[in-house]
C-alpha cells in the first residue's frame, strides 16, 4: 500500500469544485482511495462563520463562566453558543465540551476550528460528511473518505478519523471466519476508513504546512463481508451512557 499527499492545492474558496481541483493535481488510478481533510470540504461549503453571528443563549452563557472559573482563561459565551448549535447533544459541559454532532461523531467542541480560517472567526465540521464524499467519489469516480484529526480518551495526542465515506464500507466484518488457530471470530470489525484515514493524516501533516488531500494506492479491502456502522448508537454506547450520567466536580 502507499499513501501520499497531493500537492499544489490552492487555499479553498466558497463555491469552488473541490474534485476538478483534486483531478488537476493527480491522475488518479481505478483502485485509488482519495481521503479528503474535512476542513477544505467546509471551505468549500461555505462553513465558515463569525463569532458575532452566534447571540448567547443563557445557557451558552452559564457555560461559559463555568469554563472560566475552571481553567483561569476567559471563554467566549459566543463560541459556547456555536458549539451548542451544532451539537445534537453536550455529553460534557465541563471541564471541556464534549459533543456529538448530528450525523453521529463524538468531538470535543463539535469539531470547530479557529485555526486556518483566513476570512472568518471559525470553521464548522460540514453538515452531512456522508453526502460530501458521496458527491466527491460520484465525481472523481472513486471510493472518498471525508477527514478530521480527533483525541482519543486515555491517550495524548490526535490520529486521523473518518467523518464521512461513500463508494466503499466503512469496516471489514471478520465475524465468521476464523483466526490463525481456527477459532471462528465472533466480535472482530475492522474500522477501515478510520485506518485509512489515520494513515493519510502521517502524510497528510498539520498546521501551516499540511497538505488537504491524500491518495491511498494498492489497497484492496479483500475477500470480507462489509458494514457501515461506525458511530455507535446510544443504546449500545456504555461510554456515552456513563458520561451523561456522569457530573464534573472540581
Amino acid at each position: 500500500m502507499e499513501v501520499f499527499a497531493v500537492p499544489g492545492l490552492p487555499e479553498i474558496r466558497p463555491g469552488d469544485d473541490l474534485a476538478g481541483l483534486i483531478e488537476r493535481q493527480v491522475r488518479l488510478r481505478p483502485d485509488d482511495v482519495v481521503v479528503v481533510a474535512s476542513t477544505v470540504v467546509s471551505k468549500a461549503a461555505g462553513r465558515t462563520a463569525a463569532l458575532s453571528d452566534f447571540e448567547p443563549s443563557a445557557r451558552a452563557r452559564e457555560v461559559a463562566e463555568r469554563l472560566t472559573d475552571l481553567t483561569g482563561e476567559a471563554k467566549d459565551p459566543r463560541f459556547a453558543q456555536a458549539v451548542i448549535e451544532e451539537s445534537e447533544s453536550l455529553l460534557l459541559s465541563a471541564p471541556f465540551l464534549l459533543t456529538k454532532t448530528r450525523f453521529g461523531h463524538v468531538t470535543v467542541n463539535a469539531g470547530i476550528d479557529r485555526s486556518n480560517v483566513p476570512d472568518a472567526d471559525l470553521l464548522l465540521l460540514p453538515e452531512d460528511p456522508g453526502a460530501s464524499a458521496q458527491a466527491l467519489a460520484e465525481a472523481l469516480d472513486r471510493p472518498v473518505i471525508v477527514s478530521d484529526t480527533s483525541g482519543r480518551p486515555f491517550r495524548h495526542g490526535q490520529r486521523g478519523v473518518a467523518l464521512g465515506w461513500a463508494g466503499m464500507p466503512a469496516s471489514r466484518d471478520w465475524r465468521g471466519e476464523p483466526d490463525r488457530d481456527g477459532r471462528e471470530l465472533d466480535v472482530t470489525v475492522q474500522s477501515v476508513v478510520d485506518e485509512l484515514a489515520a494513515a493519510s493524516n502521517l502524510v497528510a501533516g498539520e498546521g501551516g504546512g499540511g497538505t488537504p488531500v491524500t491518495v491511498v494506492r494498492n489497497w484492496q479491502f479483500g475477500d470480507h463481508d462489509g458494514s457501515d456502522e461506525l458511530f455507535r448508537n446510544r443504546a449500545d454506547d456504555l461510554v456515552r451512557q456513563a458520561l451523561e450520567a456522569w457530573d464534573y466536580d472540581s
